[in-house]
């Protein structure tokens, strides 16, 4: 199926989780993609897993040396551009009292300055009808314990998408984002936990989510393609993928 042929997309943390699974997505239907990760065994992971027609690049999103290499590269690689899914980021969950500055300049300086930037940077290859798609996070509307910084980043994001959409409009290109709820993905074994904190943590997030269960990477990349290239009259919008969390 070539649903996808023809479209080339950038996708920032695109070798394990969400990103990853977007990626594969478009190269199954036929599309080209450039991800970028920070870790050297998940990106070699991602070469062999998505094939040739990958281009996948070592880029940290906090680093604006590794931005202006990656517009260069994505320039190189790709000429244009359909879709920049800036996906990549960063969860430490910490209660207030020990958040610590370097906590909190790390969180902001990968989910907000490096989607920024990012941004501004790819924005020229952007062709008009292409598409921009943020990852936010049910957390910015939740107001749930322990995530003050992570979700202040993702309600920055949210903000981002909103004016973002505005100031390319002009350009034809639409921008919207995709909020998660809990997903299975590689993120939730970095929280800290024992490997029975996890399972425990993971039941019960899934007992009290309206669905009693977590999300796949796969039903949020379906998510972030349809914003990407079906949802043509829709621009500066949030869609949740959360089983109903923030909803019901």
């Amino acid at each position: 199926m070539n649903r996808y042929e023809g479209k080339k997309a950038l996708i920032t943390g695109g070798t394990t989780g969400i990103g990853f699974a977007t990626a594969k997505a478009l190269l199954d239907g036929g599309g080209e993609v450039l991800v970028t990760g920070r870790n050297e065994a998940t990106l070699d992971a991602a070469r062999r897993e998505l094939g040739p027609r990958a281009h996948v690049v070592r880029s940290d999103a906090a680093n604006l040396a590794d931005v202006d290499a990656l517009a260069t590269t994505a320039k190189d690689a790709l000429r244009s551009v359909d879709l920049l899914f800036l996906n990549a980021g960063i969860s430490k969950p910490a209660p207030l009292d020990r958040v610590t500055e370097a906590l909190y300049d790390e969180t902001f300086a990968v989910n907000v300055k490096g989607a920024y930037f990012t941004a501004q940077r790819i924005a020229p290859l952007l062709h008009e009808g292409g598409a921009v798609v943020l990852n936010t996070s049910v957390a910015a509307s939740k107001g749930i314990a322990g995530t003050t910084v992570y979700a202040a980043s993702k309600a920055a994001l949210r903000s981002l998408a909103r004016t973002l959409a505005g100031e390319l409009l002009p350009r034809g290109i639409r921008v919207n984002a995709v909020s998660p709820g809990p997903i299975l993905t590689p993120i939730n074994a970095k929280f800290g936990f024992s490997k029975e904190g996890l399972a425990d943590f993971e039941r019960d997030v899934a007992a009290a989510n309206p669905m009693k269960r977590f999300g796949t990477a796969g039903e949020v990349a379906s998510a972030v393609l349809f914003l990407a290239f079906e949802a043509t009259y829709t621009t500066g919008v949030e869609l949740p993928v959360d089983g109903g969390f923030t909803q019901l």
